[in-house]
């Protein structure tokens, strides 16, 4: 039996090393793609996660813990799940949960935090071990969480046309970069667009590495502390957001290209990671939707086999950025705001396309998929719930209501 054990585990261990070893189908646009995710997912929420490690009086080591924690978290769930599932099992820290923690956190200790982040993390792993989780999931429509996709998505596209208001040549040199290269069918259409990008950046002294030092990450262990009003206020709280807000547009986000994600493997193992990790400020991890789109898309890999190396080139990344903890994110500060905007718009237009696309396919489903798309695209929040959830909801409802056989 241990022989046996100790075969099957070296036999793991090789074909896991073959896999890196040979670098099957592996391009620059998986490089590339992973790079763009964790840029946009940096530099549009990583000064939410200070602001949260502020407001419960860190310390400049602790808030270095946080992004230690955080980073060594996506990096490992990222790579390993995508490697076992052979597709982009992309995974983030919970945005909306950073900025509920903003909010919520004032007058609460670093321990009473670490307290609620154990419980919101025992929570998420209950959910994937039972796989209530899943079941759930299993009753939304594809063209109802397509929709929901397509909508959440939109303002990236949007964006990118009103960054010519704040920077009309730089917008415009990508801008048609992007449609010549598309107009050839060209497999690295997003590279050449983020390369034109920083060159025109790089020429008008656009970015700034002055902030830029790489120190390395120390751990710092907090013991929690429970207690019944932070685990109430702060920690199911956490647990209702990172789930509705993050993982049901995470599963919607797979599904709409076409995949069928191990929903419970992932979230029991999202769970387990930030249980770990919550003593170091690993508060929340959970499936990425946004920021994974964009390992998701033709650009990435016209094989949806292969594009999973987008999200492992991610993983990569993200424990680089682990190690060197927070310092290391005035490398992505030093992009202009603008370019980063313009390039994560440019690179979702093709997942936008396809998600209306979908959303919109049989004219039955015609009108609740656009309820679904119009109440994601609104931004609206209910009760402290995002868009996402509710347009998920009310698009289902829409859908009953409107087939209902008449009695």
């Amino acid at each position: 039996m241990l022989f046996s054990r100790v075969r099957y585990n070296a036999r793991t261990c090789y074909s896991i090393y073959r896999e890196f070893s040979m670098l099957q189908g592996y391009s620059i646009n998986h490089l590339v793609a992973g790079f763009i995710a964790v840029l946009v997912g940096y530099t549009s929420s990583a000064a939410i996660i200070f602001q949260a490690a502020q407001s419960v009086g860190a310390t400049p080591e602790q808030i270095g813990s946080w992004m230690f924690a955080l980073g060594i978290g996506m990096g490992i769930t990222s790579i390993a799940l995508s490697v076992a599932y052979k597709m982009p099992l992309f995974i983030a820290w919970s945005t909306p949960g950073a900025a509920l923690l903003v909010t919520s956190l004032m007058g609460v200790s670093l321990a009473e935090a670490t307290g609620a982040f154990i419980l919101s993390s025992v929570l998420i792993l209950l959910s994937g071990i039972t796989g209530l989780f899943e079941r759930m999931m299993k009753h939304i429509p594809l063209g109802i969480g397509a929709a929901m996709l397509a909508g959440i998505l939109l303002q990236f596209g949007l964006d990118v046309f009103r960054a010519l208001n704040d920077d009309l040549v730089l917008v415009a040199v990508m801008g048609l970069t992007y449609l010549v290269f598309k107009r050839f069918r060209s497999r690295y259409t997003v590279v050449l667009v983020l390369l034109a990008g920083v060159l025109w950046a790089a020429g008008n002294n656009s970015l700034d590495f002055s902030q830029l030092t790489l120190e390395f990450a120390t751990p710092v262990f907090t013991w929690p502390q429970f207690t019944a009003t932070t685990l109430l206020s702060v920690g199911v709280p956490l647990f209702i957001v990172t789930m509705t807000s993050q993982n049901i547009p995470g599963v919607a986000v797979l599904k709409a290209h076409g995949y069928q994600p191990p929903v419970s493997p992932t979230i029991t193992w999202t769970g387990l990671t930030s249980l770990i990790l919550a003593p170091f400020g690993g508060y929340a991890l959970n499936l990425a939707a946004i920021t994974a789109a964009i390992c998701m898309g033709p650009d990435v890999d016209k094989d949806p086999g292969k594009r999973y190396w987008a999200s492992v080139s991610g993983g990569v990344i993200y424990l680089f950025l682990g190690v060197f903890g927070a310092t290391v994110s005035a490398l992505f500060l030093a992009f202009p705001k603008t370019l980063v905007v313009a390039i994560a718009g440019l690179a979702l237009l093709a997942t936008i396309a396809n998600s209306l696309h979908t959303a919109l396919a049989d004219p039955g489903d015609r009108e609740a998929s656009l309820i679904t798309f119009l109440i994601a695209a609104s931004g609206v929040t209910l009760f402290g719930v995002g868009s996402a959830f509710w347009a998920i909801v009310i698009g289902i409802a829409a859908k009953w209501v409107m087939h209902r056989e008449k009695g």
